[in-house]
């Protein structure tokens, strides 16, 4: 257990920011789930405005350091990929 009131400060934070984090993640899969479905329905209009609404969260969760940003990179390189491939 934490002794000293600076370490039970950073706990209290860290608790907090656990909780901001993980709503910014599920937040984010939500989105990606979003353009997933639409590429799956064959729907490019639906598909190409829900990758818009995810871009620009998924790179706000690189720069608040929730996700890497190798991965936002591949996920939006295979999210393009596979919405330009819809017919």
């Amino acid at each position: 257990m934490a002794n000293t009131p600076q370490a039970k400060k950073r706990i209290r934070r860290n608790q907090a920011r656990a909780v901001v984090n993980k709503n910014r993640v599920s937040r984010i899969r939500t989105l990606v789930k979003k353009v997933e479905a639409a590429v799956a329905a064959g729907d490019k209009d639906a598909a190409a405005t829900a990758l818009k609404a995810a871009q620009p969260e998924m790179a706000r969760g690189v720069a608040k350091g929730v996700l890497h940003k190798n991965t936002v990179a591949r996920k939006y390189s295979r999210l393009t990929k596979s919405v330009n491939a819809i017919a």
